[in-house]
């Protein structure tokens, strides 16, 4: 089963990194799926019980690729880690099949109260489902869900679920609009977001900037009734001056 995990794991990364020339680069030279490996033994080990030797066990492949994976997470089929560095993932982070983070991502834990985490089975780590990819430097903060075929821009700070088939940026993160059902298993490197995803803060002064625009026409519109009327108004007493 092991080994079988690890065959998907290096044709997930043959298949989104198009760096990769061949398996055995992926396996001699790429820190991110050695990462997997500590991880993929370092948990057989957390769930039978062997708590110290799976931590150390993981500790050993922190030190040797610069990537933290704490064996008491869940981690699905065909998982990438890209370039990988910094990456921290959490003991009860929950990761799905065919998900891609890139360097710097931080799948972290918000624990209620001082003591609460350690209170055994408590959900302090997010939940990523199938098919997310999370950008460079986002961090991704507490027990929240980030759906099916999700992306997560580049140094993006979620606090909050998001829903699937959407893209989230920004600081906190906001949603964009939903991406076209054609989109949804076209992989996208680093989670940028494209044409068809635009910022929702540009969006967002778009909206003010047309909306101001709407209200300057018809202030315009008021100023020339008001300003006829008064027209309007001299004429009729220049009238009636000159009837006298």
């Amino acid at each position: 089963m092991l080994f079988k995990r690890l065959r998907e794991d290096i044709s997930a990364y043959m298949e989104r990194d198009p760096a990769a020339k061949s398996p055995l680069e992926v396996i001699l030279c790429y820190p991110g799926f050695h990462a997997v490996i500590c991880y993929r033994m370092s948990s057989w080990l957390w769930k039978h019980r062997f708590f110290l030797i799976g931590r150390f066990l993981s500790h050993i492949g922190k030190i040797f690729t610069g990537i933290e994976i704490h064996p008491g997470a869940e981690i699905g089929a065909r998982f990438v880690i890209d370039h990988g560095t910094g990456v921290v993932i959490g003991e009860t982070a929950i990761i799905g099949s065919n998900v891609t983070l890139y360097h710097d991502v931080t799948l972290g834990g918000v624990a209620p109260s001082v003591d609460s985490h350690k209170q055994v089975g408590l959900k302090r780590h997010p939940t990523l489902e199938d098919y997310v990819i999370v950008g460079s430097g986002a961090q991704i903060l507490g027990p929240i869900v980030v759906g099916t075929h999700a992306r997560i821009g580049a140094n993006s700070v979620v606090t909050k679920s998001v829903p699937s088939s959407v893209t989230a940026v920004g600081i906190p993160a906001r949603v964009m609009m939903p991406r076209e059902k054609n989109q949804l298993l076209k992989f996208q490197a680093y989670a940028t977001p494209t044409e068809d995803c635009p910022d929702p803060l540009v969006q967002t002064i778009e909206a003010l900037r047309q909306h101001i625009m709407e209200l300057n026409a018809r202030v315009e519109c008021l100023e020339t009734e008001i300003g006829d009327s008064d027209l309007n108004s001299k004429l009729g007493k220049l009238r009636k001056e000159v009837g006298q």
